[in-house]
């Protein structure tokens, strides 16, 4: 089996053994013979597999099945295509995860990574994971406090063993059909709402839809720039020290809440402020690889890896494209942003079999 086949990049070479479980039983089988380099495999969407491929076993999560275990709580199997549980959520009239829609991969990813598009991630609505030890095969069950959920991360993004089996989504359901507060400006512009508004499940979800489509974010057979990783880096949190050193027009949001109001009795003396950490802010990766002089469609000379012309976050397959290619041109992109601007962007896909050919 070759991963390029498997994979939304169509990167990556052979895997030396391919096991595909459809059932639990079969996938918590295939779990316990695990190995150290083996590889978990799900839509392939979140992926980069290098040209050597995997030596050793491939194991595809096929499991599937969404179900309502009690009110306003939904079962999910990780194979489960994620798009599909968006729309069990949206038929249900549950909020929660309707600006996550179009997001490709399987349900059992989500949380690795924590996904998030549009204002809302996936931390906030999880009930718990159920996650089986690679080699024994042995089901545990973990709640949000025990995921180490942060942007774009888990606790198993930090290292921590284990395949996601199933997991469990708590849904909105106090005002069936419409969404969560919007909370992201794009979204709410689309939307023609202002930002804390709600709005109808369908509506949002077929704004979120069209936002993605035009940044070639949607899996689409007819969309060239669709054949890709998703965003290939992280848009960077750095100190807001930093931040004063960019251009004034570097977009930033801030990260942590502004110290709260304090209210003294007239005349009172007034207290020192409290001690404060220093304040954190994310960047637009976006911004700043256009700022770094790589624009919108770019490729390296004889090169089939190119920026897409839609999104210059995404990278994509041209079209028979090697993982080598993909790798120099990422590693293009950091060169020229941590040239101009001193930062280190973070790949954003899992990267398999590459070494240290990234920063």
């Amino acid at each position: 089996m070759n991963l390029a086949d498997l994979t939304t990049l169509r990167v990556g070479g052979p895997a030396g053994r391919f096991v595909e479980a459809t059932t639990r039983d079969e996938l918590l089988a295939a779990i316990a013979e695990l190995e150290e380099g083996d590889l978990v495999l799900g839509g392939g969407s979140n992926l980069v597999v290098a040209d050597d491929g995997i030596a050793g076993t491939v194991l595809r999560v096929a499991t599937r099945g969404v179900s309502e275990p009690r009110p306003g709580v939904l079962r999910v199997e990780a194979g489960e295509p994620w798009d599909g549980v968006v729309q069990a959520a949206i038929a249900r009239g549950g909020a929660g995860v309707e600006a996550l829609s179009g997001i490709p991969g399987s349900a059992g990813a989500a949380p690795i990574q924590n996904i998030g598009a549009y204002g809302q991630e996936i931390a906030a609505s999880i009930v718990a994971v159920e996650v089986a030890e690679p080699g024994t095969g042995q089901v545990e069950r973990l709640g949000p406090d025990e995921l180490g959920f942060g942007y774009r991360t888990s606790v198993f993004k930090e290292g921590r063993p284990g395949v996601v089996v199933a997991l469990e989504l708590a849904l909105d359901t106090g005002d069936p059909g419409l969404s969560r507060p919007i909370a992201y400006a794009q979204l709410a512009s689309a939307l023609q709402v202002r930002i804390g508004d709600r709005a109808p499940l369908e509506r949002v979800r077929a704004a979120v839809l069209e936002l993605r489509r035009s940044k070639g974010m949607v899996l689409d057979a007819a969309d060239p720039d669709s054949v890709s990783a998703g965003s290939f880096f992280t848009n960077p949190i750095v100190t807001e020290s930093f931040a004063r050193s960019l251009p004034a027009d570097a977009p930033r949001w801030p990260q942590e809440p502004e110290d709260p109001e304090r209210v003294l009795p007239l005349g009172s003396a007034i207290p020192p402020p409290p001690p404060a950490g220093e304040r954190h802010v994310k960047l637009s990766a976006a911004w700043l690889i256009e700022r770094a002089g790589i624009p919108r469609g770019f490729a390296l000379p004889g090169s089939r890896a190119g920026i897409s012309a839609k999104h210059t976050l995404a990278i994509v397959n041209r079209g028979g494209a090697p993982a080598a290619d993909v790798v120099q041109l990422a590693d293009f992109v950091q060169t020229r942003v941590l040239s101009e601007f001193g930062v280190v962007l973070q790949p954003e896909p899992t990267l398999v079999g590459f070494g240290a050919d990234l920063i």
